[in-house]
């Protein structure tokens, strides 16, 4: 027997689709994310039984031919979403059609012959319009179809106030208008009945849903409830993000069925109304965050008793918050409160009953806010996932994240937390605790995040906890050597490590740096000693490497050129020396940041709300709360010192695009490879307070992207190169107290801007910002000589003064022993030479007789 359904999947679109015509009795065909394009269409009119057709995010494009579609006519439901579709009057031969989905094509501007034809389609209940590029004349569809029930002109481009003229037609039928993502705004038609819609005199309003988020109408919201208030099925009621603005008035209580309320981010102010909200007794949902609400929550609340999510966080409430409050609201899964003005002391225990909770936030932005923290009677009794405290005063079993930073948490970790054995983060970073970590906690296996960073934890590195993904236990007093058998399967895994800001002594263990998946490892203000260890190129992977401010010795290993996607390297403030390596210029520092951004990491939360709506003869609007398939991206943070000044990149994707290499204050030795020249991505290099001589080299001319070049306190000589004057991107330059002479390069475009301290310290240099002229000492017997063929003019400050002085000092000593050597060798010459000289004292001894008579 043929079967009555197919589904065609992408792996499997190299099917010739033409067998599918043998499929007479085929009612339903899904051929979603596939690349056909039109030429499937011909292949179809075979079909004829099919109710419901999917061509979704196909390559179909265009238009439809009528002659083929004709042969569909038994279709019930048509998903043509995706496809670039635009012309809608084709479909008016399928009069059968119940549900057609257009949403994100290439529709635009109905006019009125296209709502004549749609009028064909008498059986429409469900269209989906959302994405296109439709107009306010859009509405021309209520008219032409007035059984609709389902209509969602979400995100297109309507804009200027609704008029009656849009909204006169008979909707009796219609459950659902979606309106959110346009531009309509102004003043919205509030005669009698008239809200959004219009109602004819006498018709029943079955209106379900009203979504006017997002439209930016500046109205006092009492202004648009008026018109509300004859809803009385009205179930979910969504005007977010407006410019709503005054106080809610009590008639929203006359909205009795209502089960999702947002007034979320819009101007609202002023107290809840008691007699108001406290009457929606079957409120699932209510959002009333990112506004100017103020004093104490009403007590009648608690009244809502089949309330799941509540959000008033963002607001100015104050008071204490009161434990009958939420006590009998034992349907809650999500709750935040954050950011207000609470006072007192709150406790967990009116949460006891409340086994459904799953969020719970509730950051403070008030030093009179503390929550209770000795009783721990309440920890068993419901099943929190995420639990946010950040900057209050605050123990748990089966959450998966754990947020307490940025308190005042003070003294050990307890025993409590090994029992989280679901925690996958965990952040009590920047509070006060101390003391070792419990070994309790190896057995934490979950952990993908752990944030213990600015606290006093002490003793052996908790290597057994290390977590799979990111690591930060910086500033803290952990010491002693890293034991070099540190043998947590993590390891290998394990992408962001920061242990910088503690005391860890001894060698750099190989078993940090053992995993291919690592791209941050930073060690910086540690006294690490010994040599950078050849295993690091291992780490094939890696973007940024911080080993500034240890005791590291030796030479710089030719491995660390392995790391071609490196980003950021410092190995300053050591006692490294010899060479740099040549190879360092085979390293991309940066070029790879454009297209392939490994810190571009979407922040998703682990709990976040996700509101969504259903539509099959009855909408349905829902929040979830993400599980654990939904990874927690912690996108990182680094300091590394640019322009003089130290620098802190974090929020993920700017480590895509900052490069830098510092080697300053080492002991390096020789030349500067001028292989650095191919560093042409690279944004800032700083190799001073080393003992690097000879040239500045002309390659440098090609770092096109640098913004910071220090070669200060070295031993460098010749010449300032003219074709650094095209670095156009350079903000800090600085070559002081080096052997360079001769002129600085003209002060245009950026150089410029770089004063006198750029330069200070070779006595040799002159012309602005310094004060010393290149004027010549010596008159000169003839003008600088010109050279031909588009050669550069010579002058005397071109010369390098330490290479001529050199010169002829040897020049002379060479004369004066080459004389001798011909003395010594021919006795004619020399006999003569001393007549000459006996000559030469009689005639002295003649003339000072003459003088001293």
């Amino acid at each position: 027997m043929p079967p009555s359904s197919f589904l065609l999947k992408s792996s499997e679109a190299s099917i010739c689709f033409e067998k599918l015509s043998a499929l007479r009795k085929l009612e339903t065909l899904n051929l979603e994310w596939n690349e056909f394009d039109h030429s499937i269409l011909p292949s179809m009119s075979a079909l004829r039984s099919l109710k419901m057709l999917n061509l979704h995010a196909n390559n179909i494009g265009g238009l439809f031919p009528p002659q083929e579609l004709a042969y569909l006519g038994n279709l019930e439901r048509l998903d043509l979403s995706f496809i670039q579709f635009n012309d809608i009057q084709e479909l008016t031969v399928l009069k059968n059609l119940e549900t057609l989905d257009l949403s994100s094509n290439e529709l635009s501007s109905l006019t009125m012959q296209d709502s004549k034809l749609l009028s064909n389609l008498s059986k429409m209940r469900h269209l989906d319009l959302s994405g296109n590029h439709f107009d306010k004349d859009a509405f021309r569809i209520l008219g032409a179809l007035p059984s609709l029930k389902f209509l969602s002109l979400l995100f297109n481009q309507m804009e200027g106030p609704l008029s009656n003229q849009e909204l006169t037609y008979n909707l009796s039928n219609l459950e659902v208008l979606l309106l959110r993502g346009n531009l309509l705004n102004g003043t919205l038609p509030m005669e009698g009945k008239n809200f959004v819609i219009y109602i004819v005199s006498g018709s029943p309003c079955n209106l379900d849903c009203i979504l006017l988020s997002s439209l930016g109408s500046i109205l006092p919201l009492s202004y648009v409830l008026v018109g509300l208030t004859s809803f009385r099925h009205l179930q979910i009621l969504d005007l977010s993000e407006n410019n709503f603005f005054a106080s809610i008035p009590p008639s929203i209580g006359a909205l009795s069925s209502l089960k999702a309320l947002s007034l979320a981010q819009n101007n609202l102010s002023g107290s809840l109304p008691i007699q108001g909200l406290c009457k929606l007794k079957k409120l699932e949902e209510l959002d009333l965050s990112h506004n100017h609400f103020e004093g104490i929550l009403p007590s009648c609340l608690s009244n809502l008793r089949s309330l799941k999510f509540f959000d008033i966080s963002l607001n100015q409430f104050t008071g204490n918050i009161s434990p009958s409050l939420f006590g009998s609201l034992n349907s809650l899964e999500y709750i935040d409160l954050s950011h207000n003005c609470f006072e007192g002391l709150f406790s967990f225990g009116s949460f006891a009953n409340h086994s459904n909770l799953e969020v719970f936030e509730l950051i403070s932005d008030n030093d009179k806010f503390e929550v209770e923290t000795e009783s721990t009677d309440w920890i068993p009794m419901f099943q929190l996932k995420v639990l946010v405290l950040s900057n209050s005063a605050f123990n748990l079993t089966s959450i998966w994240r754990l947020q307490l930073n940025d308190n005042q948490f003070a003294g050990p970790l307890t025993n409590v937390l090994s029992k989280l054995s679901n925690l996958y983060f965990l952040d009590i970073s920047n509070n006060y605790m101390f003391g070792k970590i419990p070994s309790s906690m190896d057995n934490m296996t979950s952990l993908g995040t752990l944030i213990i960073r600015n606290n006093s934890f002490n003793g052996e590195f908790p290597c057994a906890l290390v977590p799979n993904v990111f690591m930060d236990a910086a500033y803290n007093l952990f010491s002693g050597s890293i034991h070099p058998s540190c043998s947590n399967p993590n390891l290998g895994y394990v992408e962001h490590m920061h242990l910088q800001g503690n005391k860890f002594t001894g060698l750099i263990p190989r078993a940090l740096l053992n995993s291919s998946n690592l791209l941050t490892f930073d060690i910086r203000e540690n006294s690490f000693s010994g040599s950078i260890p050849d295993s690091i190129g291992v780490a094939s992977n890696l973007r940024i490497l911080l080993f500034r401010g240890n005791q590291l010795s030796g030479s710089i290993p030719t491995q660390l050129c392995q790391l071609t996607e490196i980003s950021l390297m410092d190995l300053s403030n050591n006692y490294l020396d010899g060479s740099i390596p040549q190879c360092f210029g085979n390293i991309t520092f940066g070029m790879i940041g454009a297209s392939d951004q490994a810190f571009m990491q979407t922040i998703v939360s682990w709990y976040g709300r996700h509101t969504f709506y259903h539509y099959n003869g009855v909408l349905e609007r829902n929040f979830e709360i993400h599980d654990r398939d939904t990874m927690y991206a912690k996108a990182d943070e680094v300091e590394f010192v640019t322009k003089s000044r130290t620098n802190f990149y974090w929020a993920g994707s700017i480590l895509n695009f900052m490069s830098g290499l510092d080697l300053s204050c080492n002991k390096l030795t020789g030349e500067i490879p001028f292989e650095l020249g191919k560093l042409s991505s690279v944004r800032a290099l700083n190799l001073s307070h080393n003992l690097l001589t000879g040239p500045i080299p002309k390659a440098f001319s090609n770092l096109i992207q640098m913004e910071s070049l220090d070669l200060s306190y070295n031993n460098l000589s010749g010449n300032i190169p003219t074709e650094l004057i095209n670095l156009h991107f350079l903000e800090v330059f600085i070559v002081a107290h080096n052997n360079l002479s001769g002129k600085l390069l003209d002060r245009k475009a950026q150089f410029g801007t770089f004063e006198a301290s750029s330069y200070e310290g070779n006595p040799f240099l002159c012309g602005p910002p310094l004060e010393k002229n290149c004027t010549p000492i010596i008159n000169l017997p003839h003008s600088p000589i010109t050279v031909s063929s588009g050669k550069t003019e010579r002058k005397w400050y071109d010369i390098d003064l330490v290479a001529f002085s050199a010169s002829f000092v040897g020049s002379y000593i060479s004369f004066l022993f080459g004389f001798a050597i011909i003395l010594y060798i021919n006795p004619y010459w020399r006999q003569s030479m001393a007549s000459v000289v006996n000559g030469i004292c009689f005639v002295l001894l003649i003339n000072e007789d003459s003088g001293f008579n």
